[in-house]
């Protein structure tokens, strides 16, 4: 079985009701990671968490130094694993994520977080292109619904859109039961 890492990318209090850029159906997303996590501590597996931090004052969300850009209570961390933070979708861009895993020779990573459509998809096709293993665990995934050129997509869309080409071509995508033994 190769060496194993959770990635869980970005389930920050800004996503949650009450913040300021609520995905829909995050609370079951968080469950799952949850979940994720407590399995993979239990099995040993190496856990990184990412979070994301916008530059600017100004930004929508993940303000530098907010509370919402605070990784949520229900997959904090513990001491002693790592939390990487980003300023652009995918983590391995300027994080020190991808020596970090080929120093702990990991050769497969399960990833889960926000946004489907973002962070998660720019995530996966980066770990896929270092030659990782990848699992993506979809329903431990959430989505935003969008809108382009006067079209609106809803989330369950949006989700959708973005798990079938990475299934097709970069990852497994599975869903929590599957992973948690």
């Amino acid at each position: 079985m190769p060496k194993t890492a959770l990635i869980i990318v970005d389930i920050q209090n800004d996503y949650f009701d009450g913040g300021d850029w609520p995905l829909h159906q995050v609370e079951r997303v968080s469950d799952n990671a949850a979940g994720l996590l407590a399995n993979a501590r239990k099995r040993g597996h190496l856990v990184v968490h990412i979070r994301h931090e916008n530059a600017s004052s100004e930004a929508p969300f993940f303000r530098p130094g907010t509370a919402g850009a605070e990784i949520h209570v229900s997959v904090a961390p513990k001491t002693g694993e790592p939390v990487l933070t980003k300023a652009r979708a995918n983590s391995f861009h300027d994080t020190g994520l991808l020596d970090m895993l080929r120093e702990a020779e990991i050769e497969a990573l399960t990833i889960c977080g926000a946004m489907s459509q973002m962070c998660i998809d720019a995530t996966t096709r980066a770990a896929s292109d270092f030659g990782f293993q990848v699992t993506v665990v979809e329903d431990a995934c959430g989505a935003k619904e969008m809108a382009f050129g006067g079209v609106e997509v809803s989330a369950e869309q949006v989700h959708a859109a973005f798990m079938m080409p990475l299934a097709m071509g970069y990852a497994t995508v599975v869903k929590t039961a599957d992973v948690i033994v």
